[in-house]
Formats: structure tokens, sequence, C-alpha cells
């Protein structure tokens, strides 16, 4: 089957046009580096779309294959097939000089590397394709992105769901249409550039341990220690670093790589050293201990505070389609926004234009269900623009995609480069007066469609759909802008405590970090556009009361240069997004708080912040605590 079709020009295409390695792989859990892989497809397709080779195999992963309801492989079907060392070659080959794709494909990346390196051999993979990013640019009318909602949708007949190989087939004929898709629309690729997976993060890690005790602060002068304090050691010991760390964390205490206002204790044999946590200590008023005293004290930690599990709050997400949330669990709630992270140095205030204030749910707004980009303007005419699209009920888009139902045009929109591709698709345009009354056509191509997310204003707050028996979903937030945007924007989140605080500095997720220890909150690169954090609600320990999820631009520019951020947000990676939120009203900021996750009696909620800061990233992460210089 080819990608060309005869109502497109072949030329148009040769921005589509690649040596594609289509792969899918099964595996023993959810986390590459401690999991393995059980089976393995790859299918080739040539630029023009057609099948050169495929390859597959079970493989021996040496340890138990996991939830065999899911993927049927039992040890007995993987006992005598190969270990991975042995195909290593043969894979490495059909993959080199190749555009890796898979669904979900940092999930297959990642194992793949992992695999590689335990073998001592490097992914032969320069860039990597989502095809579940690809369609969340197409954005076409389907309940979800599960693989087997896009085969029915882009009609590929699927026969063995969790096959590798037959995955991999059905995979191979979703990433052609959605090929034809993203030429039809004139959409870039959201490839991924992969850097060579010999790093430390691919080294086996042991999680830390959460502490299990609240911060009680800092110890009076000549007192004693208690059970949740935070102490950072530099310089030389004369007991082993590790050793030291590890009595520290048998007694309670909650070890610390850097310091912080909240740290409670700094441990050092020379205070003068003019080390990084010495000058932070000095600065922020930390008591100094020896080592020797520290010792001491050791001896006789004081009970702390342990962390309250709230009864319920650590409940999975499930997905709706096969656990519909309770009646009324996903209402919107209008809070006050919280303090802001005290940051150090001038803050840029909050955007001016206030959050829009929630519609009574019995109203039907005219732009309900409808989804409009705004196209040229000023940057501030655009965010009123975005703003009263919102107040009317409608979502504010930030790209061109099949789900787009009408354009909004302000000065200067129509000589937007995506205008040509608008009108040849027969688009509804309109000029900026039409947002005072707007006159609504029907649209046949919105039948079919699933229900629009919710639109969440800026400082919109909404109750997490509780889990009702089946297996834990992660809970993803993705973030998205302007796909001609030609800065860097990585998409960061910082677990906290009780003081907004990390509870130690893995629990900062970021691009040289992409996944804490314990795994339970991970950044997903989806494209050069488009980062996910997933969150394992679950698994979060009693002492993470709040995961925020943030954004910051590497370099001179600012939000006001690339304009609004979309984020939408559901249970897991492939399921549609339950809410969704355009925040746009950010000017010379250069880090942007996007949304949080957090904790509410028995409930997980998540509210939508826009608050941002002229600040760094470095900035921005010493205000929860971490040290990203240290």
């Amino acid at each position: 089957m080819s990608l060309l079709s005869p109502a497109f020009d072949a030329s148009g295409l040769r921005d589509y046009a690649y040596d594609w390695a289509v792969v899918d792989v099964e595996t023993s859990g959810l986390v590459a580096r401690r999991d393995r892989v059980l089976s393995l497809a790859v299918v080739i397709l040539g630029p023009d779309g057609e099948r050169t080779d495929e390859f597959s195999t079970f493989l021996d992963p040496g340890c138990d294959p996991g939830p065999v309801h899911v993927h049927g492989l039992t040890s007995e079907r993987l006992r005598g097939a190969p270990v991975f060392d042995q195909v290593a070659p043969r894979i490495a080959a059909m993959l080199r000089d190749r555009v890796l794709v898979a669904h979900n494909a940092q999930f297959d990346y990642d194992f793949l590397a992992h695999e590689f390196a335990r073998a001592g051999a490097a992914l032969p993979v320069a860039r990597r394709l989502c095809t579940l990013a690809l369609n969340r640019r197409v954005d076409p009318p389907t309940e979800d992105l599960r693989l087997s909602t896009l085969a029915a949708h882009y009609g590929v007949p699927q026969v063995r769901a969790h096959d590798a190989l037959d995955d991999t087939r059905v995979l191979a004929g979703v990433l052609r249409a959605s090929l034809r898709e993203a030429a039809r629309l004139e959409l870039p690729l959201p490839f991924v550039s992969c850097p060579p997976r010999q790093d430390p993060r691919f080294a086996p890690r042991t999680p830390k341990t959460p502490c299990a005790y609240r911060n009680p602060g800092r110890p009076e002068p000549g007192g004693p220690l208690v059970q949740g304090m935070k102490v950072a050691i530099t310089g030389e010991t004369l007991t082993p670093r590790a050793e030291l760390e590890r009595q520290a964390v048998e007694a309670g205490l909650n070890v610390m790589a850097s310091v912080s206002r909240h740290t409670s204790a700094l441990v050092t044999n020379d205070a003068s050293s003019g080390s990084g946590k010495a000058r932070r200590a000095l600065a922020e008023g930390v008591p100094v201990l020896d080592e020797s005293t520290f010792v001491r004290l050791l001896g006789d930690v004081r009970t702390g505070t342990p962390h309250e599990r709230t009864r319920g709050a650590e409940a999975a997400i499930p997905s709706p389609a096969t656990s519909p949330a309770p009646t009324g669990t996903s209402q919107p709630v209008q809070e006050p926004t919280p303090p802001a992270v005290a940051l150090p140095g001038p803050v840029s205030s909050a955007p001016s234009t206030p959050p829009c204030p929630a519609r009574p749910a019995a109203q039907d707004p005219p732009l309900s269900g409808r989804r409009v980009l705004v196209l040229g303007g000023t940057h501030p005419d655009a965010v009123a623009a975005r703003g009263r699209i919102v107040e009317l009920g409608g979502a504010a888009a930030i790209n061109l995609s099949s789900s787009v139902t009408d354009v909004v045009l302000l000065e200067g929109g129509g000589r937007d480069r995506r205008m040509k591709r608008i009108t040849a698709l027969a688009f509804p345009t309109h000029e900026a007066a039409w947002l005072d009354a707007p006159v609504i056509t029907p649209l046949d191509r919105q039948g079919g469609g699933p229900a629009a997310p919710r639109v969440l204003p800026r400082g919109g707050v909404i109750d997490l759909p509780q889990q009702s028996g089946s297996a834990a979903v992660p809970w993803t937030v993705t973030a998205a802008w302007a796909q001609q945007t030609s800065c860097e924007i990585d998409v960061v989140a910082f677990v906290v405590d009780e003081d907004e605080q990390v509870c130690f500095d893995e629990d900062f997720v970021f691009y040289g970090a992409p996944e804490n220890p314990g795994g339970t909150v991970r950044l997903h690169s989806d494209g050069p556009t488009e980062q996910t954090i997933g969150v394992d609600l679950a698994a979060l320990p009693p002492s993470a009361r709040k995961v925020v999820v943030a954004a910051a631009i590497d370099g001179s520019p600012t939000f006001g240069d690339v304009g609004a951020i979309h984020i939408s947000s559901g249970p897991g990676p492939s399921a549609a997004p339950l809410v969704q939120a355009t925040l746009d009203a950010a000017t010379t900021e250069r880090t942007l708080l996007l949304a949080e996750l957090y904790r509410r009696g028995p409930l997980w909620r998540l509210r939508t912040v826009g608050q941002g800061y002229d600040q760094g990233l470095g900035a921005l992460a010493r205000g929860y605590g971490v040290d990203v210089a240290g």
C-alpha cells in the first residue's frame, strides 16, 4: 500500500516520505530501567509506504513475565526463546538510518535503549516519530487515540491485539493514513531527536525511600534532631559519606542533596569552605553542625510526625471507557489561586486579564463544542480574542487540525502561511467582530467525534474521577504550543510536600532527568512542540501533596514571543482528555506554571494556573527547594 493518493500531488508529499522502522514491544512491566522486553516486532516501510521487510521474535527476559492477562506471554511460551543480546545485531541493522515509529514512541524507545545498554551496545536511532503525538496534531474525530480506535477509524484491520507483529502491521497502516492526513492539513511531523543512549540515566538506580515524617523545621540551639528534619552534607567527612547518609536515613531524617530555606541543618567539617551548600546555608541562616556533633545527635533522634495518608487520595484514575466517573466527580470548582512560589528577585505580576468566571452548567454557551483558531493581531489582541472564545464556551486552538471548526482573522491574519490550506479545505473564517455575537452554522464534519473536553479558565479547578477497581492508569498533563515556534521550551514537574518543597532532588523531573527514581512521575517528549507529564497518582507516597507542572524557555525569548500554551489532561496518553485550557496572557515571563495536581481530602484535583515569572528555570527550581546548579 502506497502513501501516494490520487487526491494529492506527489511533489507535496516529499516532507512526509522517509525510511521508517515501525516497532512494537511487549514488556514485563511499565518501567524501562527495571522491566524487560518479552517480544518485539519491526516492520520496515520505504518512503512510498511499501513494506520491504519485517521481523518478530519472543525473548527470554530472565525474569517473571509480569501481567500475563494483558500480553498472554507465559514463562512456558517464552522458554527457549533467544535473549536480547542474540537478536540485537539484527534489530540494530533494521533500525539504523531509519526513523523509529511507535505508538507512544517514548515507551518503546526507552525499553529498546535499556535493552541495548544491557547488551553493551548503543541504540542506533537518531530520531523517532510517535503516531500518538502525530494524531494529536491531526486530531481525528475519534473517541480516543488508542491504536485499536485509530485502526478502526482509518480502516486498518486488527487481528490479534497485544501481538507484537500484528500490532506493528496495524501501526504501519495507521502511520500511512496519518501521514496522508498530515499532508492534507500541511502539518509538520513531530520528530523527536534521539541522543546517544549510553548516559547515566540508563544505569539501574535504586529508588530513594521517601521520608515518612513531616519536616518539623530547624533544631533549637543545642537541642535534639527530630525525625523528618531535612539535612544536607558537604565537604570531606571522616565517616564515609554513604555510611553517614545511611545512618541518618535509618534514624528517620530526610537527607537532601541541596540546601534551601527549608533545610533543617547542614553537616560540614569546614563551614568556610565556600561550597555552594555552605554559601546557601549562610544566606538562609541554616544551622551548621560538624560531623562529630551530628553523629552524637544521631544517637537520640526524637520521634517525628508521620505524613498523613488520606483515605482514598492515592486511588488511581481509570479510563473513562472502562470505568465511568461517578456522577458529579468532574464538575469544575472555583478556588482562590494559592500564593505564588517565593522566588528571589523581582517577579512579574500575574497576567492582568482576570480568569474567566465559570458558567453555570445548565447554560448552553454559543461556542460550546467548537474549536476556534485565531490568526494575526498583536499579542494582546490575540489574548483578548482567545479569552472571549473561552468566555463563550469554546476552545481556543493554537494550531490547525481537523478538529478546528472556525477561524477568526485579526489584523494581518490573512497573511498567515496557513491561510492557503484553510481556504483550500473550506474552514469557516470570520472577522474579529464575529466574537461579539457569533452566528453559528452547524458543521457536518463535527458528527461522530468524541465529547469535547471541558474548557477550564485560568485558575479553574476540577475534581478528578476516582478509581473503581481496575488497574492504575497514569494521569497525564500535555502541553503544546505553536508549531512554528523556534525557541526551545522545556516542560518540567516538581513533586512537593506540605511546605511546597520537593522531598528530595530527584523529585524534580526535567529533560535531564525525565523520570523520578520511583517511576511515579515521567516526562514524555512527544515532539518539538508538545511534551507530557505522566503521574502515577496511585503510587505517590503520602509525603507527595502536589505535583506542579511548569514550562520554561531556554534562552532569551519570552512567552510573549511564544504565545499561547495549550494544556490538556486525562487518564493515560491515549485516552480522550477530560479537560483543556489555553494559557496565553504571559508577556515578559520566561517560566510559566501550567497546572497543579493536588490532594484535597479523598480526591485529587487539577488546577490550571497560568502564573508567569521573569526568571529562568534555575530560579523556579530553587523556589521549590532544588539547586539545579548543584
